[in-house]
Protein backbone atom coordinates (compact mmCIF):
# COMPACT_ATOMS: atom_id res chain seq x y z
CA UNK A 1 0.00 0.00 0.00
CA UNK A 2 1.48 3.35 -0.83
CA UNK A 3 1.26 5.90 1.84
CA UNK A 4 0.32 9.41 1.26
CA UNK A 5 2.21 12.15 0.99
CA UNK A 6 -0.79 14.42 2.65
CA UNK A 7 0.00 15.01 6.17
CA UNK A 8 -3.54 15.40 7.80
CA UNK A 9 -3.00 17.52 10.95
CA UNK A 10 -0.79 20.38 9.43
CA UNK A 11 -4.06 20.56 6.99
CA UNK A 12 -6.45 20.85 10.51
CA UNK A 13 -4.15 23.77 11.68
CA UNK A 14 -3.75 25.80 8.62
CA UNK A 15 -7.46 25.32 8.62
CA UNK A 16 -7.79 26.55 11.85
CA UNK A 17 -5.66 29.66 11.38
CA UNK A 18 -7.78 30.29 7.97
CA UNK A 19 -10.96 30.64 10.70
CA UNK A 20 -9.60 34.08 11.49
CA UNK A 21 -9.83 37.13 9.30
CA UNK A 22 -11.32 40.33 9.29
CA UNK A 23 -14.54 39.62 10.51
CA UNK A 24 -13.29 36.86 12.76
CA UNK A 25 -10.24 38.48 14.46
CA UNK A 26 -11.54 36.90 17.77
CA UNK A 27 -13.22 33.73 17.83
CA UNK A 28 -13.99 31.26 21.00
CA UNK A 29 -12.61 27.84 21.02
CA UNK A 30 -16.28 26.62 20.00
CA UNK A 31 -16.99 29.21 17.21
CA UNK A 32 -13.39 27.93 15.46
CA UNK A 33 -14.32 24.33 15.99
CA UNK A 34 -17.40 24.88 14.33
CA UNK A 35 -15.99 26.82 11.81
CA UNK A 36 -13.50 23.83 11.03
CA UNK A 37 -15.79 21.21 11.53
CA UNK A 38 -13.44 19.74 14.20
CA UNK A 39 -14.10 18.29 17.38
CA UNK A 40 -13.69 21.09 20.59
CA UNK A 41 -10.63 18.74 21.85
CA UNK A 42 -8.47 18.91 18.41
CA UNK A 43 -9.18 22.43 17.63
CA UNK A 44 -7.96 23.15 21.36
CA UNK A 45 -4.87 21.47 20.84
CA UNK A 46 -4.37 23.11 17.86
CA UNK A 47 -5.36 26.60 19.28
CA UNK A 48 -2.96 26.31 21.67
CA UNK A 49 -0.39 24.94 19.73
CA UNK A 50 -0.15 28.45 17.93
CA UNK A 51 -0.63 30.14 21.37
CA UNK A 52 2.82 28.18 22.56
CA UNK A 53 4.44 28.61 18.92
CA UNK A 54 3.36 32.79 19.41
CA UNK A 55 1.12 32.71 16.25
CA UNK A 56 -1.89 33.75 18.50
CA UNK A 57 -2.81 34.78 21.87
CA UNK A 58 -5.72 34.36 24.56
CA UNK A 59 -7.48 35.74 27.27
CA UNK A 60 -8.67 32.49 28.37
CA UNK A 61 -12.29 32.63 26.27
CA UNK A 62 -11.41 33.88 23.29
CA UNK A 63 -8.06 33.42 20.16
CA UNK A 64 -6.52 35.57 18.21
CA UNK A 65 -3.42 35.48 15.90
CA UNK A 66 -0.38 37.73 16.45
CA UNK A 67 1.70 39.98 14.20
CA UNK A 68 3.93 36.84 14.39
CA UNK A 69 1.68 34.70 11.91
CA UNK A 70 3.14 37.22 9.15
CA UNK A 71 6.32 35.29 9.04
CA UNK A 72 4.32 32.68 7.35
CA UNK A 73 4.15 34.73 4.13
CA UNK A 74 7.54 36.38 4.53
CA UNK A 75 9.48 33.20 3.14
CA UNK A 76 7.03 33.11 0.04
CA UNK A 77 7.30 36.93 -0.65
CA UNK A 78 10.96 37.01 -0.42
CA UNK A 79 11.27 34.21 -2.44
CA UNK A 80 8.99 34.96 -5.24
CA UNK A 81 11.26 38.43 -6.22
CA UNK A 82 7.99 39.90 -8.23
CA UNK A 83 6.77 42.55 -5.28
CA UNK A 84 10.05 44.00 -4.94
CA UNK A 85 10.88 43.99 -8.71
CA UNK A 86 7.36 45.86 -9.32
CA UNK A 87 7.08 48.37 -6.29
CA UNK A 88 9.35 50.96 -7.81
CA UNK A 89 7.40 50.81 -11.10
CA UNK A 90 4.35 50.72 -8.87
CA UNK A 91 5.03 54.30 -6.87
CA UNK A 92 6.19 56.29 -9.90
CA UNK A 93 2.54 55.00 -11.53
CA UNK A 94 0.89 56.54 -8.65
CA UNK A 95 2.77 59.73 -8.25
CA UNK A 96 2.29 59.88 -11.97
CA UNK A 97 -1.30 59.49 -12.05
CA UNK A 98 -2.20 60.55 -8.63
CA UNK A 99 -4.45 57.28 -7.78
CA UNK A 100 -3.73 53.95 -6.00
CA UNK A 101 -2.19 50.78 -8.16
CA UNK A 102 -1.76 47.46 -6.99
CA UNK A 103 -0.24 44.34 -8.28
CA UNK A 104 -1.88 40.59 -7.78
CA UNK A 105 -1.30 37.18 -8.27
CA UNK A 106 -3.94 34.87 -9.06
CA UNK A 107 -4.97 31.69 -6.16
CA UNK A 108 -7.61 29.61 -6.77
CA UNK A 109 -10.32 31.69 -7.67
CA UNK A 110 -9.58 34.85 -5.85
CA UNK A 111 -6.74 37.64 -6.73
CA UNK A 112 -4.61 38.06 -3.60
CA UNK A 113 -3.13 41.92 -3.61
CA UNK A 114 0.78 41.17 -3.43
CA UNK A 115 2.00 45.06 -3.90
CA UNK A 116 -0.04 48.27 -3.30
CA UNK A 117 0.45 52.15 -3.61
CA UNK A 118 -2.70 53.57 -1.96
CA UNK A 119 -3.01 57.13 -2.42
CA UNK A 120 -6.77 57.14 -0.76
CA UNK A 121 -9.00 55.17 0.89
CA UNK A 122 -11.35 54.27 -1.93
CA UNK A 123 -12.94 50.99 -0.57
CA UNK A 124 -14.99 50.52 1.89
CA UNK A 125 -12.67 47.14 2.60
CA UNK A 126 -9.34 48.71 3.59
CA UNK A 127 -6.66 46.87 0.78
CA UNK A 128 -3.10 45.92 2.46
CA UNK A 129 -0.77 43.26 1.53
CA UNK A 130 -2.92 39.76 1.37
CA UNK A 131 -6.40 41.05 0.48
CA UNK A 132 -8.53 38.54 -1.70
CA UNK A 133 -11.01 39.53 -3.98
CA UNK A 134 -13.15 36.97 -5.90
CA UNK A 135 -11.30 37.22 -9.92
CA UNK A 136 -14.38 37.61 -11.44
CA UNK A 137 -15.24 40.77 -10.43
CA UNK A 138 -12.36 42.08 -10.55
CA UNK A 139 -10.15 44.14 -12.81
CA UNK A 140 -6.96 41.83 -12.14
CA UNK A 141 -8.58 38.97 -11.70
CA UNK A 142 -10.03 39.25 -15.11
CA UNK A 143 -6.80 40.12 -16.86
CA UNK A 144 -5.24 37.02 -14.94
CA UNK A 145 -8.06 34.31 -15.69
CA UNK A 146 -8.27 35.56 -19.15
CA UNK A 147 -4.69 34.40 -19.71
CA UNK A 148 -5.06 31.00 -18.30
CA UNK A 149 -4.27 28.18 -20.44
CA UNK A 150 -7.91 26.52 -22.40
CA UNK A 151 -8.16 23.92 -19.40
CA UNK A 152 -7.41 25.31 -16.55
CA UNK A 153 -10.04 28.51 -17.49
CA UNK A 154 -12.48 25.61 -18.08
CA UNK A 155 -11.27 23.66 -14.69
CA UNK A 156 -12.67 27.35 -12.95
CA UNK A 157 -15.71 27.87 -14.64
CA UNK A 158 -16.74 24.24 -13.64
CA UNK A 159 -15.29 24.72 -10.09
CA UNK A 160 -15.81 27.79 -9.09
CA UNK A 161 -18.93 30.08 -7.48
CA UNK A 162 -19.36 33.19 -8.75
CA UNK A 163 -21.91 35.78 -6.92
CA UNK A 164 -22.90 39.38 -7.73
CA UNK A 165 -21.46 41.77 -5.47
CA UNK A 166 -22.93 44.53 -6.99
CA UNK A 167 -25.88 44.85 -9.61
CA UNK A 168 -23.47 45.31 -12.67
CA UNK A 169 -21.42 42.10 -11.69
CA UNK A 170 -21.15 40.05 -14.74
CA UNK A 171 -21.43 36.00 -13.35
CA UNK A 172 -22.75 33.86 -16.12
CA UNK A 173 -19.86 32.09 -17.68
CA UNK A 174 -20.90 32.84 -21.64
CA UNK A 175 -20.88 36.54 -21.08
CA UNK A 176 -17.47 35.73 -18.99
CA UNK A 177 -15.84 34.35 -21.59
CA UNK A 178 -16.69 36.79 -24.10
CA UNK A 179 -14.93 39.38 -22.15
CA UNK A 180 -11.87 37.36 -21.50
CA UNK A 181 -11.86 37.06 -25.75
CA UNK A 182 -11.85 40.76 -25.53
CA UNK A 183 -9.20 41.53 -22.87
CA UNK A 184 -6.89 39.14 -24.80
CA UNK A 185 -7.57 41.28 -27.82
CA UNK A 186 -7.03 44.50 -26.07
CA UNK A 187 -4.43 43.64 -23.66
CA UNK A 188 -6.56 45.08 -20.76
CA UNK A 189 -8.93 45.01 -18.70
CA UNK A 190 -11.85 47.50 -17.28
CA UNK A 191 -14.32 46.58 -14.41
CA UNK A 192 -17.12 49.39 -14.25
CA UNK A 193 -18.52 49.20 -10.36
CA UNK A 194 -18.76 45.51 -10.01
CA UNK A 195 -16.15 44.90 -7.57
CA UNK A 196 -17.94 47.34 -5.35
CA UNK A 197 -20.30 50.06 -6.30
CA UNK A 198 -18.63 53.86 -6.87
CA UNK A 199 -15.73 51.98 -7.71
CA UNK A 200 -13.51 51.76 -11.20
CA UNK A 201 -10.61 50.12 -11.96
CA UNK A 202 -8.57 49.35 -15.19
CA UNK A 203 -6.27 46.73 -15.22
CA UNK A 204 -2.75 45.15 -17.35
CA UNK A 205 -1.00 42.10 -17.03
CA UNK A 206 2.71 41.65 -16.47
CA UNK A 207 4.75 39.11 -18.66
CA UNK A 208 7.93 37.23 -17.69
CA UNK A 209 10.51 36.05 -20.08
CA UNK A 210 9.17 32.95 -21.58
CA UNK A 211 5.75 35.37 -22.33
CA UNK A 212 3.23 34.30 -19.87
CA UNK A 213 1.01 36.44 -17.62
CA UNK A 214 2.56 35.73 -14.12
CA UNK A 215 0.83 39.04 -12.73
CA UNK A 216 -1.30 41.71 -13.03
CA UNK A 217 -1.29 45.42 -12.04
CA UNK A 218 -4.50 47.99 -11.89
CA UNK A 219 -5.57 51.38 -11.44
CA UNK A 220 -8.65 51.78 -9.34
CA UNK A 221 -10.94 54.78 -8.71
CA UNK A 222 -14.20 56.45 -7.98
CA UNK A 223 -16.93 56.90 -10.48
CA UNK A 224 -17.57 59.70 -9.33
CA UNK A 225 -13.94 61.17 -10.41
CA UNK A 226 -13.19 59.88 -13.52
CA UNK A 227 -15.24 58.67 -16.63
CA UNK A 228 -14.36 55.75 -18.27
CA UNK A 229 -13.21 57.99 -21.05
CA UNK A 230 -10.29 59.82 -19.33
CA UNK A 231 -9.33 55.87 -17.36
CA UNK A 232 -8.55 55.27 -21.36
CA UNK A 233 -6.95 58.30 -22.52
CA UNK A 234 -5.27 59.59 -19.52
CA UNK A 235 -4.62 56.14 -17.21
CA UNK A 236 -4.34 53.02 -19.65
CA UNK A 237 -1.25 54.52 -21.47
CA UNK A 238 0.36 55.06 -18.06
CA UNK A 239 -0.51 52.11 -17.12
CA UNK A 240 0.11 49.80 -20.30
CA UNK A 241 4.15 51.22 -19.88
CA UNK A 242 4.26 50.38 -16.37
CA UNK A 243 3.53 46.52 -17.11
CA UNK A 244 5.45 46.97 -20.17
CA UNK A 245 8.87 48.45 -17.58
CA UNK A 246 8.19 45.52 -14.72
CA UNK A 247 7.72 43.07 -17.57
CA UNK A 248 11.50 43.72 -19.00
CA UNK A 249 12.66 43.60 -15.32
CA UNK A 250 11.21 40.60 -14.57
CA UNK A 251 13.08 39.28 -17.84
CA UNK A 252 16.34 40.48 -17.62
CA UNK A 253 16.28 39.68 -13.52
CA UNK A 254 16.08 35.89 -14.72
CA UNK A 255 18.33 36.07 -17.74
CA UNK A 256 20.85 37.24 -14.88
Amino acid sequence: MTTSPHVQSLSRGLAVIRTFDRQHPRQTLAQVAEATGLARATARRFLHTLVAEGYADTDGSEFWLTPSVLELGYAYMSSLGLPAIAQPHLEKLSRTIDESCSLSLLDGHDVVYVGRVPVRKIMTVNITIGTRFPAHAASMGRVLLAYLPPAELDEYFATSRRKALTPRTIVDEVELRAVFEQIRKDGWAVVDQELEPGLRSLAAPVFNGDNEVVAAVNISTQAAVHEQDELFDTFLPELLATCRAISNDIATTHQS
